[in-house]
């Protein structure tokens, strides 16, 4: 079963800037907050939100996100999808390996965001785009 948004709580940003990129960010703070994450858990999601928006941004050459709060049964948490109509991603098992880089980067991105979340989910056609859902719950 996926997770249902809590009414009222969705927040789209347009991604085309590095402004944008802190706006993503301060986005999903305030979601986390709203949604009661630890400090913790905080961090965690803010990092894959930061991480996730600049690769909208650089290699998908923008896009947006979208976030909520979500709930699953008792659970609660936030979600957050990041699509760009990009070049997408050619090789996703080597995309998602700890140190390979497309750019100048450390290469832990994309593989450093799933070990943050708590669900992560990626859907990239080479030539039409990435998608990138991920939900952080609440403990």
């Amino acid at each position: 079963m996926s997770p249902e948004s809590a009414a009222g709580t969705t927040v789209t940003v347009a991604i085309g800037a590095a402004g944008d990129v802190v706006l993503a960010r301060q986005s999903a703070r305030n979601l986390a907050l709203d949604c009661g994450l630890s400090l913790i858990d905080q961090t965690k999601l803010v990092t894959a939100v930061s991480e996730l928006a600049r690769n909208t941004l650089i290699h998908g050459g923008g896009g947006g996100m979208r976030a909520s709060i979500v709930r699953d049964g008792v659970r609660r948490g936030v979600s957050a999808v990041f699509e760009d109509s990009g070049p997408g991603i050619a090789d996703l098992d080597l995309a998602m390996t700890d140190g390979w880089t497309s750019g100048t980067g450390l290469g832990l991105g994309l593989s450093g965001s799933r070990r943050l979340v708590d669900s992560f989910e990626i859907d990239t056609v080479p030539g039409r785009g990435t998608s990138v859902a991920i939900v952080k719950w609440a403990r």
